[in-house]
């Protein structure tokens, strides 16, 4: 038996096989010297981690689905830049468990929102988002005006902590505290506050 072009076209078999050995090897040699560079790896400066709040928020954010049309990534590209701001780098998403990247935009990237519009400007875009952006297509969310999830907060910390997000037991012990009074909408909203703020510029 020779492995020649023709052999392998004619026997699907062995064309699996070597496809899978290719992307393998492709594989190794692409990604895996990125889990090694110490600029996909280290937080950039001022990154911290998501307080109980905007964790609880993030949590609400992928319950809802809002990653199904938003995405989190600017590509560095000058349509982009101009309209949403610095791109996004590997150093900012250290934190994320899982990450929320995306790759459909039926609405805006969200990467850089934080700080860009106030408190009162999303508790009105999430309850009918057409009062702030008529031709908005996104549904609303008033029902999320009800007491934010607490029950197992610490335990996501610690879990999130386990995996290398650096809390302090202090931060996880007063995580409950953090949310007492806060609704769904409080959390979504702090946590779309602090999106991009770690790197604005550069």
């Amino acid at each position: 038996m020779k492995l020649t072009h023709d052999f392998i076209e004619r026997n699907i078999g062995w064309m699996i096989g070597l496809i899978l050995v290719v992307v393998s090897f492709g594989g190794l040699v692409e990604i895996v010297p990125l889990f090694f560079q110490k600029s996909t790896t280290q937080p950039v400066a001022g990154l911290k981690p998501y307080d109980a709040v905007q964790l609880t928020g993030r949590d609400i954010y992928i319950r809802e689905g809002c990653s199904n049309c938003h995405s989190q990534m600017i590509r560095p590209f000058r349509a982009e830049t101009e309209r949403y701001g610095h791109y996004s780098v590997a150093g900012e998403f250290v934190y994320d468990h899982p990450f929320l990247w995306g790759s459909k935009r039926t609405g805006p990237d969200l990467h850089r929102v934080g700080e860009r519009y106030s408190d009162e400007w999303h508790r009105a875009h999430l309850i009918n988002p057409r009062d702030v952006v008529p031709e908005s297509n996104m549904p609303a969310y008033a029902f999320l005006d009800r007491p934010a999830p607490a029950g197992d907060i610490e335990a996501k910390m610690r879990a999130l902590r386990m995996i290398g997000v650096p809390y302090s037991d202090e931060e996880i012990a007063g995580a409950k505290k953090q949310l007492e009074g806060k609704t769904e909408m409080d959390a979504l909203i702090a946590y779309l506050q602090g999106l991009g703020t770690a790197l604005k510029q550069r």
